[in-house]
């Protein structure tokens, strides 16, 4: 496949998964379906039980209050969706976006909210419907950083705030082994052996795969700036955890 040189992707093209950028879809897409039913679980290992907390606090600290309306694109079973709702509603609301009917699914059982398929790419909302969007632990699966970024700006109101949450590649040589001792090896055992699913192996495995060859965090912060938004900033909390904040004009 001939990629756009003005393309940013996030991470090469990961041969032991897929081949192309046709295959990485249907991957990811299959994947997240097979692994819905046991990815709250695998959450929690990866996360230690701190997620919770740790994303209201996120969503707070970027802006979040109550009357809002948020987009959350890649919600999954809905983990920061549903920490939204708690800090918008009544007079908010939240939306979530997610190719995976599987995991779509899973959010339904969960959420009060408005849930649609569709990918970050191509988001099926007006211009300035939303503002506050966020996204979490999804940004290594978009295919061009500017693009989806771009649409990102599009969908928000002027002043509107744009939140990533992700994990960070590890900068010391120590963090770097012990981030692929814990989630390259230790979580996709213990995600195998506490659901009985190989899916949930080859994800959390993928999924530090990712993380490794996860382009810089000044990569992100440029295709950032690049697409509109101003006043980006971005931190590394532990060391493995990364938050993107800007805000539109």
């Amino acid at each position: 496949m001939n990629r756009d040189p003005r393309q940013v992707s996030p991470h090469p093209i990961l041969r032991e998964y897929y081949q192309d950028e046709t295959q990485r879809r249907r991957f990811l897409t299959q994947i997240f379906d097979d692994t819905a039913s046991h990815y709250d679980r695998i959450a929690g290992l990866m996360s230690l039980g701190s997620g919770a907390w740790y994303r209201r606090f996120a969503l707070r600290r970027a802006g979040l209050t109550k009357g809002m309306k948020v987009l959350d694109v890649a919600v999954g079973t809905g983990a920061v969706a549903s920490a939204a709702a708690g800090i918008v509603r009544p007079s908010g609301a939240v939306t979530g976006l997610d190719p995976s009917a599987g995991m779509l699914g899973q959010a339904r059982r969960k959420l009060g909210i408005s849930l649609i398929q569709g990918v970050a790419e191509r988001l099926p909302f007006r211009e300035g419907a939303f503002d506050f969007l966020s996204m979490g632990y999804a940004v290594r699966h978009v295919v061009d950083l500017r693009h989806t970024f771009g649409e990102y700006f599009r969908v928000l109101r002027s002043g509107g705030v744009l939140l990533i949450l992700d994990f960070a590649r590890p900068r010391s040589r120590v963090g770097l082994g012990l981030g692929r001792f814990y989630l390259g090896r230790a979580v996709p055992w213990m995600a195998r052996l506490s659901s009985g699913s190989k899916e949930a192996q080859i994800l959390t495995h993928y999924c530090w795969d990712t993380l490794e060859t996860l382009v810089p965090r000044e990569t992100i912060m440029a295709a950032i700036a690049s697409s509109g938004f101003e006043d980006a900033k971005g931190r590394s909390w532990f060391g493995l955890l990364s938050e993107y904040v800007a805000r539109k004009p």
